[in-house]
């Protein structure tokens, strides 16, 4: 019996072939973690992921290649015998060297690779190939023929095509399911038609702050729904009304936001804004926008919406991006220009947060938040004209604004290592943001201050400018600055060093882990540190 269970184990080599397939393909799922992971972050987009793969795998591949080419010839039809075995042999080492290396690659990653319905779907059709391979070279191939263990040894040994291939094979399924849940959204807000009212806020920078803070004034008066977190998409939005409607909701305020034309719009045939609210207009995500004048009008979708059921348009006067481009459009400025409606005026920023008078259509209220920055007035100024011209008082208004903190990464005061301070603006990533938040470390001298960052991403040609324009102004608000990325940080170094700063008190890190090991050298009691903007995986370098 034995013998005979070995001869038909040995005979043609076909059952080693059809185990290296099944090798191969479970070395596929493990290789596939950290491309998976990158297509994540970059959206699910091709065009976004394979700039990345251009700039981070291209010396990866002849490697890979050539790994191919010598398992296709040990594996010819002259290959018999022992090299078969350790061909064989060889993936069940490959296999498990991947597995090792894609839990670290999860261990060590800021943002790990999150198991979405979309990413399970694509695992479930790579687990379906690799088992038809199996199938295919051991119940119908049989003998030594060895394509269909080619195609496995392939999705393992080039994850990269692996991914563009389930992507491409799932397509038409994603696109169904995602027309699904949008329309099932679409008929939950026409349920509450004539009982809801939608406020659509986006802008460069400053939208989340400024929705945070606006739900907060409305609740004062209303049931008020908002989209959580950064849930600032199509997807997000309908999450939020699939998942968060009640009968109850009175106002949807809907953040929107946007890396190419059309996108403010989609949100906006989805959700129907009666009132809009746009922050600010900038050089913000001009790696798929191209210039400014696109973002602008990208933004002003939201104008076009709301206009459309004859409602108002609020946006920030003190913008120039948008003061230059606004022509003839009907809109309710707001700022620090005395000639508004609503404006802001005698601002005092310190360590302990914004006290300032803000003036509602001739009515003056004295303001006092625990919020950090300049920008935040901006933000507060700018949901006070919209919740005020919804009915809430300016009573109600001041005593919401008094009990604001700060939404989570956005310049939010916690305890840190060895009894430290920390500044969490990790969230934030806006040229604007990033030079308000240093000016913010600098207003906690006498105390040491440590800056952390990676620097602005996504800013096209003029991302090299704005990172050396970030170290110009750190270099004047930080005693100790640690900068993350060897290649990233080089403007930002530059124009750190061009202010005179001591390169003893500068420090550049490969990673956030090596950043954060410099720091604990120099964290006590006395220090405060401010982490600016923490970069997902796919940026550093």
């Amino acid at each position: 019996m034995l013998g005979k269970i070995i001869t038909f184990i040995f005979k043609d080599n076909s059952f080693f072939y059809a185990l290296s397939a099944l090798l191969a393909g479970l070395s596929a799922f493990f290789a596939l973690t950290k491309q998976m992971h990158m297509f994540q972050q970059n959206s699910y987009f091709p065009r976004r992921y394979i700039p990345w793969l251009k700039e981070n795998e291209k010396g990866k591949f002849i490697i890979r290649a050539a790994f191919f080419v010598l398992y296709a010839l040990l594996n010819m039809e002259y290959a018999k015998g022992i090299r078969v075995l350790l061909c064989t042999a060889a993936l069940l080492i490959y296999t498990v060297i991947l597995a090792v290396l894609s839990a670290g690659h999860q261990k060590k990653s800021i943002i790990p690779l999150k198991f979405t319905a979309r990413v399970k779907r694509m695992y479930y059709a790579l687990g379906t190939v690799t088992l038809l391979m199996v199938v295919l070279q051991f119940f119908l191939l049989g003998g030594d023929s060895y394509w269909a263990l080619s195609v496995n040894v392939l999705l393992c040994i080039f994850p990269y095509f692996t991914v563009l291939l389930l992507w491409a094979l799932l397509y038409p399924i994603e696109k169904m399911i995602t027309r699904y849940y949008i329309n099932d959204a679409k008929k939950i807000i026409a349920s509450y038609k004539g009982r809801l009212k939608v406020i659509g806020v986006t802008g460069s920078f400053g939208k989340t702050g400024t929705k945070h803070i606006l739900t907060a004034m409305l609740k004062e008066r209303y049931n008020v729904l908002t989209t959580p977190k950064n849930f600032n998409t199509t997807m997000g939005v309908v999450i939020t009304v699939r998942q968060h409607f009640t009968p109850q909701t009175e106002i949807f305020v809907c953040e929107m936001g946007a890396k190419r034309s059309g996108d403010i719009k989609e949100i906006c045939d989805l959700v129907h804004p009666e009132c809009g609210l746009i922050t600010t207009v900038g050089p913000q995500h001009l790696d798929t926008f191209g210039d400014v004048d696109t973002v602008f009008n990208t933004k002003f979708e939201l104008y076009d919406s709301v206009k459309q059921k004859n409602g108002s348009l609020f946006t920030c006067g003190d913008c120039e991006d948008i003061k230059t481009r606004v022509g003839e459009r009907e809109v309710v400025f707001y700022g620090t220009d005395t000639n508004y409606d609503y404006y802001a005026d005698n601002i005092n920023c310190s360590a302990r947060g914004v006290t300032f008078d803000l003036h509602l259509k001739g009515e003056k209220i004295e303001i006092t938040t625990k919020l950090l920055g300049n920008h935040n007035v901006q933000n507060i100024v700018g949901a006070s004209a919209v919740a005020h011209s919804l009915g809430v008082s300016p009573a109600q208004i001041k005593f919401a604004v008094s009990r604001l903190t700060a939404p989570e990464h956005r310049l939010e005061i916690k305890r840190y290592a060895n009894g430290s301070t920390l500044i969490d603006d990790a969230y934030n990533s806006n040229p604007v943001g990033c030079l308000e938040a240093c000016r913010v470390l600098s207003h906690f001298a006498p105390m040491k201050r440590v800056l952390i960052t990676p620097g602005l991403v996504e800013l096209g040609d003029e991302e090299y400018m704005h990172n050396k324009r970030l170290g110009e102004v750190a270099a004047e608000c930080a005693d100790f600055i640690i900068l993350v990325g060897i290649k990233r940080s080089e403007p930002i170094k530059e124009g750190i060093l061009s202010k005179g700063y001591s390169e003893n008190n500068l420090y550049v890190a490969a990673s956030f882990k090596e950043a954060y090991d410099k720091y604990l050298e120099l964290a006590d009691a006395n220090t405060v540190v401010l982490i600016e903007n923490d970069l997902p995986d796919n940026y550093l370098k």
